[in-house]
């Protein structure tokens, strides 16, 4: 028994690995590698960026993470400059490992003699693009997940290493599905490194006929809320954009964030899509193109963010 856990720290010192990402998403993952005893050589991330009204440098939750390992962080603003190319060639790396970051040149993610693999928060070849959980519920699904590949030319289309389900639940937000998704994507990266390391994986080309759905970056225009769309399609509009950026809507002039609603069990058949009605205590209910959205939670400009009863006490919508 002692041989073989020896044989398996000696297997996990010997792989040289080269890391990279930025947000909190890829934090877990380059956790789990460093506690289970695989050899993280570097941390590539962004630059830090001034935040607040000090303008403070901020690092990336990824170099925090980076530095309290005692890892090496990189912080290249030129993926193809001279200098970063020679640096990293320079940590003779074995494979690369990519969560949540920029777009690589092919000098960079062709570098490692083992190649490098990327984590997707969706179940590829369906959902490519920046934004996968958020459209995953947007569009209403029930099922989404996350996936590993190797790194090409095209994003997201490398063949397949692993990938694991995930079910999304009727209460799901864009937060509660992050949340599981971004520790059931660390165990993911956990176990392709370890097939990498014995040698043991089996890549398959991604089937096209299953990218039905593109996930492109979310912006402001994006979470608008357009009140002549269903009040099923609303809801979980809100739902694949809370609590962060949130869906927003003009409220009597302002600018209103909308984090929970539910589907209306009544329709008000005399209101236009956009109009609603509230008894000013406790409801706030939209027409819509078709049925009505109650709304739960919100946050006026300029306001907290409070549940609707709260919201309603205080201000009186004509």
């Amino acid at each position: 028994m002692w041989g073989f856990q020896s044989s398996i720290k000696k297997m996990n010192q010997n792989l040289r690995i080269i890391y990279m990402g930025t947000p909190e998403f890829a934090v877990p993952p380059l956790e789990i590698l460093i506690n289970n005893g695989w050899n993280v050589v570097a941390v590539i991330t962004a630059p830090d960026k001034p935040k607040g009204r000090g303008q403070k440098m901020i690092p990336s939750p990824v170099k925090e993470a980076a530095v309290h390992h005692g890892v090496p962080v990189l912080q290249p603003t030129n993926l193809k400059s001279p200098e970063f190319l020679e640096l990293l060639k320079s940590y003779q790396s074995d494979i690369q490992v990519v969560v949540a970051f920029r777009m690589l040149p092919e000098v960079v993610w062709n570098m490692p003699p083992k190649g490098t693999f990327n984590l997707h928060a969706s179940l590829l070849p369906d959902y490519r693009g920046a934004a996968p959980i958020n459209w995953a519920i947007i569009n209403g699904e029930k099922e989404t997940g996350v996936t590993t590949f190797f790194l090409k030319h095209e994003i997201d289309t490398g063949s397949i290493i692993f990938q694991e389900k995930e079910p999304i639940l009727p209460e799901d937000n864009i937060g509660t599905l992050y949340e599981r998704l971004m520790h059931k994507g660390a165990k993911l990266v956990l176990k392709t490194i370890q097939a990498v390391a014995e040698d043991s994986i089996f890549p398959k080309i991604q089937d096209e006929s299953l990218a039905l759905h593109h996930a492109p970056k979310i912006f402001k225009e994006t979470c608008q809320i357009d009140w002549t769309k269903s009040a099923i399609d609303l809801h979980n509009l809100i739902r694949g954009l809370s609590p962060y950026p949130a869906a927003w809507t003009l409220l009597e002039g302002k600018n209103c964030k909308i984090f929970r609603s539910n589907v209306a069990s009544t329709d008000f058949q005399d209101l236009q899509p956009g109009q609603f009605k509230t008894d000013g205590k406790h409801h706030l209910v939209f027409k819509t193109g078709e049925g009505c959205l109650e709304i739960k939670e919100l946050q006026l400009e300029g306001k907290k963010r409070m549940a609707i009863e709260d919201f309603l006490r205080g201000n009186k919508l004509q």
